[in-house]
């Protein structure tokens, strides 16, 4: 009972700072994803959408909507995580943590729990947004939170794992510019991969933010759920293989010494 409240007090106490640290300086934190969302269904939807058509037989605002929501929430997740866990690197307040009875779990989950907490509410900052412009309704409510939040905790994961590493402030963007944007721009937000040549739609397929993409436009827009298993499989598996390979380097003290 007591190991148990130690280990809640401990999280709780991550956790709070965590929070307390983005939501003081919201104006930097929830507001410019808020207006790049707004920028995006201004010009991609009402201005090039009533050139495009239909896509996937619906029209081209509501095709992108889904993955212009979840564009912010895993990048929101990843940045929150990779600049508070290098940050207390820098400062080495990092050391309290590691000398405290609190096990390497609670330390990730912590950091990641904050990086959650800020990409739903930027995700439903996000969905607002796009049911005032779109007007999309949900088709499976359950799942769109559920994908939502591990996509959330996936990415949190990813920005844990490139704080560890990190030696410079330069370094905790390096990832986010030449790997996750890229992957997210050829995730299938702005077309269907169903309608890219046979050798791009098959590498598309080792992408694992499309089937974050194709699950969360699923869940909003309906469609055929025949793939929706694999997908979902493929994105719990990939988030898995984060936690333990996080939990596995911070036994080591990867990136926490020297």
């Amino acid at each position: 009972m007591k190991n148990s409240q130690m280990l809640w007090t401990g999280f709780y106490g991550l956790l709070r700072k965590e929070f307390n640290r983005f939501l003081r300086i919201w104006p930097q934190t929830l507001l410019p994803p808020a207006i790049t969302l707004i920028l995006y269904f201004l010009v991609f939807g009402k201005i090039m959408g009533a050139r495009v058509g239909l896509v996937n037989g619906v029209s081209y605002l509501s095709f992108i909507t889904p993955g212009l929501i979840m564009m912010p929430i895993m990048m929101n997740a990843y940045m929150n995580v990779v600049s508070s866990f290098f940050s207390a690197k820098f400062t080495r307040s990092i050391e309290e943590l590691l000398v405290s009875p609190m096990p390497d779990w609670i330390i990730i989950l912590g950091y990641c729990a904050g990086g959650v907490g800020r990409a739903m509410l930027v995700g439903l900052i996000g969905l607002v947004v796009g049911v005032i412009f779109a007007g999309v309704h949900i088709a499976h409510p359950v799942l769109m939170v559920l994908v939502a939040l591990i996509a959330s905790l996936m990415f949190s994961l990813g920005g844990f794992l490139n704080g560890l590493f990190s030696k410079t402030f330069d370094d905790t963007t390096i990832i986010t510019t030449f790997v996750l944007s890229p992957l997210i721009y050829l995730s299938g937000v702005f077309y269907s991969v169903d309608q890219l040549p046979r050798f791009w739609r098959d590498l598309s397929l080792f992408n694992p933010l499309h089937y974050f993409i194709d699950i969360f436009r699923y869940s909003m827009l309906g469609g055929s759920g025949d793939h929706i298993k694999l997908a979902f499989l493929i994105i719990v598996l990939v988030t898995l293989g984060l936690l333990f390979l996080n939990l596995f380097l911070m036994r080591r003290g990867a990136g926490l010494r020297g």
